[in-house]
């Protein structure tokens, strides 16, 4: 086993093929298919299944691939060390549910980082695709929520995942809506005052089970619906079309301007936000300092 090869094997993980990795590591694909299986053979293990659509992570692999990404980072912090060569590009990786102070934290840490060189990702996905991409190592961790009624089944599929919950905080519903919405004049609304108009909710994809969902109350009766992948757009249609979103609360107005408004929402649930993390790999410098810039900025918006 040496260094190269686990890089070989960081790098297919990253590109999700062993085509795309080859050029990226400027290698014949014959010449890393073979560094693989002896690998492979030399391990006892079989690191990637294959399908006709490329390569995925076994379970096994998937378990390596924690080892031989500490091991390559414990020797890239050696060389860096010891060498006159400029620290080595560090890699972060978020994927989130669509909330604002995932990202004022993350825009934090990158201005803390300040560096000539980094790779940080943030991306905001799909529940289902969260929760996938923090059992594949693709990002460091996810932020979802749970309630009571999506609760038992989102903590069951994560075990089975071997992932764990982490809270971060308890926050009480409330709607986003237009500051020119005839609710925006109310202290509070209820469920049924929301049934006027249109209800924006964020696509789920081909896993669109109700437990899945970001919002809260999502089997209420609801007349109008629209469905939207991305908060810009569910934004410009809070505006546009007077809807609404059942959401934490929590806005940000460097990121969304002042024109969205959040309400209170009469309701006997609340929303336990917090990430999601694999309980067998072990967490990065940069990712406890993410979590550290997030509770900063929760804890702010709460006084």
């Amino acid at each position: 086993m040496t260094l190269q090869q686990l890089r070989y094997i960081i790098t297919i993980v990253e590109t999700g093929s062993i085509t795309t990795a080859a050029q990226r590591l400027f290698i014949a694909q014959p010449s890393l298919s073979k560094s693989v299986a002896e690998l492979e053979k030399e391990m006892g293990i079989t690191i990637f299944n294959r399908s006709n659509r490329g390569v995925y992570l076994s379970e096994e692999g998937t378990k390596f691939l924690s080892y031989a990404r500490q091991i390559v980072e414990q020797a890239e912090l050696l060389e860096s060390e010891y060498k006159s060569a400029p620290p080595p590009n560090r890699a972060f990786a978020v994927s989130s549910q669509h909330y604002a102070f995932v990202v004022n934290a993350f825009v934090e840490l990158v201005r803390e980082y300040g560096r000539d060189k980094y790779e940080f990702t943030l991306r905001e996905l799909k529940t289902a695709e969260i929760i996938e991409d923090v059992r594949t190592h693709r990002s460091d961790i996810g932020v979802i929520y749970l309630c009571d009624f999506n609760r038992e089944v989102i903590r069951h599929i994560l075990q089975n995942e071997e992932l764990q919950f982490e809270k971060l905080f308890t926050a009480e519903p409330h709607v986003f809506v237009s500051r020119n919405n005839p609710l925006a004049k109310k202290k509070s609304v209820t469920l049924d005052d929301l049934k006027a108009y249109p209800r924006l909710t964020y696509d789920q994809g081909v896993k669109n089970s109700f437990y899945f969902a970001e919002e809260l109350h999502i089997t209420a009766e609801s007349p109008k619906n629209i469905v939207v992948s991305d908060r810009a757009t569910l934004f410009n249609l809070l505006i546009g079309l007077d809807g609404y979103t059942i959401s934490s609360g929590v806005l940000s107005t460097d990121l969304n301007g002042d024109n969205i408004i959040s309400i209170p929402l009469e309701s006997g649930e609340v929303m336990e936000i917090g990430y999601i993390i694999t309980a067998d790999r072990p967490m990065s410098e940069l990712t406890k300092r993410y979590l550290e810039h997030l509770s900063v900025y929760i804890s702010n918006y709460s006084r």
